[in-house]
């Protein structure tokens, strides 16, 4: 791919839009109970929006030097409508991403969203025009424009591995990552686990939730009760 390092990959495969189109109501604690509770960012990668946010998308990767974001510019320049742009900045805090300009850039674009492993600036305008943005945090120090960093290669995001095209949830428990190869098999069975939650709901108010399980687990570990 040429010079390691500063490097821009255009374009990649992407999951199938009517399997992407899905995720759309499913929560991301759904899908982190079919992933074995992995695949999570890091807790400190939280949406700078009012709550209520949810977006889903592929993933459009961006590595950059923690002071710079002149990757991302072009990222946004090459993005797709309904690309996520997922931005590993090192989780370094010392100076905003990007701020709430790239934001409405994106917006008219059709770009999904913005998932950043650092900080961003000018949050309160952000969260005021509705754009989803998840980031560590803020600060009014802004960024650098000289590179080096790459687009469209496997990068690292709140501790998880993502590549271009993997499936982004992000709601406001926080973001998932779902291998695109797992995503037909993720959205099934996180599907399942949706339908259940709601029988439990249902069945709590109809006063009939069946709570013998917990006593079955707790006599199975061998613990004693005592009267």
């Amino acid at each position: 791919m040429g010079n390691v390092g500063f490097r821009i990959r255009q374009d990649f495969e992407r999951v199938d839009p009517k399997i992407l189109e899905r995720f759309k109501d499913i929560p991301t604690p759904n899908i982190g109970d079919v992933m074995g509770r992995q695949w999570a960012m890091d807790h400190s990668i939280k949406p700078v929006n009012h709550a209520g946010i949810h977006i889903f998308g592929s993933a459009f990767t961006v590595r950059t030097h923690p002071s710079d974001n002149l990757l991302v510019h072009k990222a946004m320049d090459l993005a797709k409508p309904g690309d996520i742009i997922v931005i590993d900045a090192c989780g370094d805090m010392g100076n905003a991403i990007l701020g709430e300009i790239m934001c409405h850039y994106a917006k008219i674009k059709g770009i999904a969203g913005y998932i950043v492993d650092g900080p961003v600036r000018d949050l309160t305008g952000i969260a005021e025009m509705g754009f989803p943005v998840f980031a560590k945090g803020g600060t009014p120090r802004g960024p650098y424009k000289e590179g080096p960093g790459e687009i469209n290669t496997t990068i690292s995001c709140g501790n998880v591995p993502v590549s271009p095209g993997d499936v982004i949830v992000a709601d406001d428990d926080g973001v998932m990552v779902i291998p695109k190869g797992d995503a037909s098999e993720v959205l099934e069975n996180a599907t399942e686990v949706l339908k259940n939650e709601q029988e439990i709901i249902r069945s709590i108010y109809q006063g009939n939730w069946d709570r013998k399980w917990v006593d079955d687990v707790l006599q199975k570990k061998g613990c004693e009760f005592i009267d």
